[in-house]
């Protein structure tokens, strides 16, 4: 049986783990990053391997990082939580764990995980929608990642919905992650609760401090049925499912998973999530519609989509 690791690389922690043929991960490490730091983040990835291998025979190393990848899916030309530049990761890391290595965007090597043992395992075609901080993402089409010439494809929270909207980290206004992700959802919460009676729960569990409310505040209120939390979610999942229209109008994927931290509130974001998208998608009721799913592999998703990708070389 062949093994691979998968790394995930993330701004707080790096995570690798021994990946089976039929993705299973049999051990997982994990420490911090030293995210300012190019060469020790580095060290990190080969001490974190080289630990794995002594236990376990390794074939080669899959890397899943958080930016921009070039197509040859060796440089990261750009990471936002990461002090890469231009950075040849793979040479570097290939120098040092004496191993094949290949690197991917770490939401393409989810989309992969989830394409390959998860949500879209039974499907040809698959677009996974990650909702967390932000709004990221991956495309698989007729079997394969699509990445895109320069190696960038499917910044979806990039999509912009808003023209002069809420200012976006990439530096542009009216991006879909800044309405339909985590952080659109507490600054929602936030703008608010000062003004709605109906917001009395939320600011009591807050105790009455408005910078104390967070997203699993709401999922917990909303989880018990709280009208207003219960609407702070129909907000962003009805911008989520418009993109999603959007998006699919382009693509026409059979599957559409949605993952990420966010997701875990379950019908709380599917329900508005679908309608909106039903509502939005163009030729609706007369074109088949795909299905909406939850994303099922959790964290693990982009540790074990990077090793199998790593597999394939």
């Amino acid at each position: 049986m062949s093994l691979t690791i998968g790394v995930d690389v993330g701004g707080t922690n790096i995570g690798a783990g021994v990946v089976s043929e039929d993705g299973e991960v049999l051990e997982k490490v994990r420490r911090e990053t030293p995210a300012d730091d190019v060469e020790a983040t580095e060290r990190t990835i080969a001490e974190l391997v080289g630990d794995l291998r002594q236990r376990h025979e390794i074939a080669a190393v899959g890397i899943g990082a958080a930016g921009w990848i070039s197509a040859d899916r060796s440089t990261v030309i750009f990471a936002p939580n990461l002090a890469w530049r231009d950075e040849p990761l793979r040479t570097e890391v290939e120098a040092a764990v004496d191993l094949p290595v290949v690197v991917e965007n770490d939401a393409n090597a989810a989309a992969w995980g989830e394409f390959r043992f998860g949500a879209g395992a039974d499907a040809d075609d698959l677009m996974l929608v990650t909702v967390g901080t932000g709004v990221g993402g991956g495309i698989v089409l007729n079997g394969e990642l699509v990445r895109g010439t320069f190696g960038i494809a499917a910044e979806i929270g990039h999509l912009r919905v808003v023209p002069n909207g809420h200012l976006c980290g990439c530096g542009l206004h009216g991006c879909l992650e800044q309405y339909a992700s985590g952080t659109a959802l507490v600054r929602a919460a936030r703008e608010r609760a000062t003004n709605e009676a109906g917001a009395a729960a939320l600011m009591s569990a807050a105790g009455a401090d408005i910078a104390k409310i967070d997203g699993p505040m709401v999922t917990a209120l909303a989880k018990e049925g709280d009208a207003f939390c219960v609407g702070l979610f129909d907000g962003i999942g009805t911008w989520l499912g418009e993109g999603i229209a959007s998006l699919a109008a382009v693509l026409d994927p059979g599957v559409v998973a949605i993952g990420g931290g966010v997701s875990e509130a379950a019908e709380l974001l599917m329900r508005p999530t679908r309608s909106a998208f039903e509502a939005a998608l163009p030729g609706a009721g007369v074109r088949p519609l795909l299905e909406l799913r939850l994303a099922t592999l959790g964290n693990t998703a982009g540790m074990i989509g990077a090793a199998d990708l790593a597999r394939r070389g």
